[in-house]
């Protein structure tokens, strides 16, 4: 991430660059476009500051997992971010 990013979420939202979809399985076969599966893991780029007696627990640079179906998918500045409540982070890597 060469710049800062200009987005900052509110209350007890994070945003999350998510990660590439897998190439290629174990085994060596490449994965087409129409069959590759939506990532759950992704870098935490930006985090609100909480609810008023809740603050938030992960932060920038954590790499999380997350659900398949979390959070919205946003474009800004030409790249794909994922914006979710924090709740819908499973783990922190």
């Amino acid at each position: 991430m060469a710049k800062k990013l200009s987005i900052t979420p509110l209350h007890d939202r994070v945003i999350v660059k998510p990660a590439a979809a897998e190439e290629k399985t174990a085994g060596g076969i490449i994965i087409p476009d129409t069959a590759k599966e939506k990532p759950q893991r992704g870098t935490v780029l930006a985090a609100g500051p909480g609810k008023k007696d809740e603050p938030v627990t992960v932060k920038a640079g954590d790499t999380v997992l997350y659900g398949k179906y979390a959070g919205t998918e946003i474009s800004f500045d030409g790249q794909d971010y994922l914006i979710m409540r924090e709740s819908d982070i499973l783990a922190v890597i």
